[in-house]
């Protein structure tokens, strides 16, 4: 186990303890403030956790990109194997930020969908009556190993990582550039890195928030890069069927697109 590594990221880190600490001191005092309010909010505790459960003493690494925090973790994993840090990774990501300050702030941002009686309309990614997302909770893990090792012990091989890209807008706080080009960097550096052309794309699971913003810049980045073949490859967000799961939602875009080669099942 001296040569596994976790990368467990997140967008927020613990949220609910802070508001709940918060209550206590506000109640009771600061005297029954618990001791481990700190290790419970500081976000790299989740690897932390995984690495003392298993006795990992690989790299155990936590970092925070938002919503890309999954996609980061499965890149980082890739990298680490690569450059021979890591025999084998536990990679991904989760979220619990629902809280009210929380929902209070994403409404103020007017990123929710508004449709609260009509709940299977709401976050509709890339639809045209589209008004924002439905916030959620989750996680998502995944193992990554070098293949070797995986034929050696006999494992269940799901899907391969050829390659990844991270890149940032470098626009604005709460807003995507509007003509994608961090997108665009980011999907053309993942194709070179893979060996891969636009053509060899099967399926593209999307960001797609379900927000007006975010679903115009992400499909002028897809046409910028797919050309052609953009109006030929199925493309689909996990959003409209689980929700924004902010931090864990890199994660779970992964998982699903993992599946849909196994199920041969586009979601």
């Amino acid at each position: 186990r001296d040569s596994v590594g976790v990368v467990m990221n997140t967008g927020g880190g613990g949220m609910p303890d802070v508001t709940e600490g918060e209550r206590v001191f506000l109640t009771k005092g600061p005297k029954r403030v618990s001791p481990l309010l700190i290790p419970a909010l500081i976000p790299n505790m989740a690897s932390c956790q995984v690495s003392m459960l298993w006795g990992i003493r690989g790299p155990v690494i936590t970092s925070i990109e938002a919503c890309a925090s999954g996609i980061y973790a499965l890149v980082e994993a890739k990298r680490l194997i690569d450059l021979g840090e890591a025999t084998a990774v536990i990679a991904g990501s989760s979220e619990s930020a629902l809280i009210p300050v929380v929902f209070a702030a994403l409404c103020n941002m007017r990123a929710l969908s508004t449709r609260n009686g009509e709940p299977e309309k709401a976050c509709r990614p890339f639809d045209l009556h589209r008004d924002g997302f439905v916030p959620g909770e989750g996680g998502g893990v995944m193992i990554l190993e070098r293949y070797e090792d995986a034929r050696r012990r006999g494992a269940p091989i799901y899907a391969e990582v050829l390659g990844g890209s991270l890149t940032a807008d470098a626009y604005h706080l709460t807003m995507p550039d509007p003509n994608g080009y961090g997108a665009t960097l980011a999907m053309n550096r993942a194709l070179e890195s893979a060996g891969l052309g636009p053509e060899d794309i099967d399926y593209i699971c999307a960001h797609g928030t379900g927000t007006p913003l975010n679903d115009v810049s992400e499909t002028l980045s897809i046409k910028k890069v797919f050309g052609e073949h953009a109006h030929r490859v199925p493309i689909s967000s996990p959003k409209s069927m689980v929700g924004h799961l902010m931090g864990a939602a890199g994660a779970i875009s992964s998982i699903a697109c993992v599946l849909a080669i196994r199920d041969g099942i586009i979601p």
